[in-house]
């Protein structure tokens, strides 16, 4: 196999041969068929997220077709296409587990962080946390699911029924969902970095109502906001947007700092929430809905050893969409 390693903190991945890894019991091997590439990998690489190990081989947006499996698998068997997320596995006793919030588990694996990711030719993975992706023909589209439209969509749970909602930071997730609130009624206000009309554009085809820059004040009160941008900055802004009892949900797994803000606006029951990992209850519900949406992603695709560059592109905010790895 080939993988693409992060050996030190800050330093470009370096393309690496290995033998091919072989699963153990419950596990499965997956041949690679691409990899979207999240902001989650880029906090890893630059260190604001600090891997566990070290070296380490990012990704966690994979769609595979599985090759091999380990001791007591059954499912999925041999020849399925699969998709493997960020949760890579959980301890299913700790009290978290056992209440359903196993994306809250006190002993998680995480892929691509505290186990080899999909930056890869090759990869194993728990057969319990691989979803089968009956349907879904094309890898490349299929990747961003992954975690872009799993987390996006949990965090859209989380955000509530309302009716207007404004998305801070138009990448891969928000991408998604817009077309999933759009598909569901809603309306999308789409905030994005200023001057970044292309993803103003972007935002305006896939069906929002309203796209402007991050430090604009939204033509209405939203119901609810969701932070995809890892920017601390943004959290005054979003409750200042959101109605009474409006809610504000940050979405990623890292933000810098948020500032001090007055009191008064986040009075009168306004709500600042966070979204953690996901659960696969999350999957089940997201890819069915997603296959009834329609919802088709943006990307620009990358060879496995492009990842550099594909990380660069990220870091640098030159991507619409999502960025995808094809091995």
């Amino acid at each position: 196999m080939r993988a693409m390693v992060l050996h030190r903190i800050g330093q470009p991945l370096f393309l690496e041969e290995r033998p091919d890894p072989l699963p153990g019991p419950g596990e499965i091997g997956v041949r690679i068929e691409a990899c979207a590439v999240c902001r989650t990998d880029l906090h890893i690489v630059d260190g604001e997220l600090t891997p566990q190990r070290l070296p380490i081989v990012p990704g966690h947006e994979i769609v595979g077709i599985v090759e091999t499996v380990g001791a007591g698998v059954t499912t999925p068997a041999v020849g399925t296409r699969v998709g493997i997320p960020w949760l890579g596995h959980t301890c299913g006793h700790c009290p978290y587990c056992a209440s359903g919030r196993e994306n809250l588990c006190d002993a998680p694996t995480f892929t691509g962080h505290t186990r080899d990711g999909g930056f890869a030719t090759h990869v194993v993975a728990d057969s319990a946390f691989a979803f089968p992706l009956n349907g879904f023909d094309d890898p490349v589209a299929t990747a961003p699911l992954m975690c872009a439209g799993l987390i996006g969509w949990r965090s859209l749970r989380i955000a509530g029924e309302g009716r207007r909602i404004g998305f801070y930071g138009f990448g891969a997730a928000a991408h998604i969902l817009v077309q999933l609130c759009c598909w569901q009624g809603r309306d999308v206000y789409a905030f994005t970095r200023n001057g970044d009309e292309a993803a103003q554009t972007l935002a305006l085809s896939l069906g929002a109502r309203w796209a402007g820059s991050s430090g604009s004040a939204p033509p209405e009160q939203l119901d609810a906001a969701i932070i995809f941008a890892p920017i601390g900055d943004l959290v005054p802004g979003a409750l200042r947007s959101v109605r009474k009892g409006g809610r504000v949900v940050c979405a990623g797994i890292h933000m810098s700092d948020i500032p001090q803000f007055p009191y008064k606006i986040l009075w009168e029951e306004r709500q600042l929430v966070s979204v953690a990992n996901l659960t696969r209850q999350d999957a089940t519900e997201f890819l069915a809905i997603a296959q009834q949406a329609d919802v088709r992603t943006t990307t620009t695709a990358y060879p496995l050893d492009g990842a550099n560059v594909a990380l660069a592109d990220l870091r640098a905010g030159r991507l619409q969409g999502a960025a995808v790895l094809v091995p």
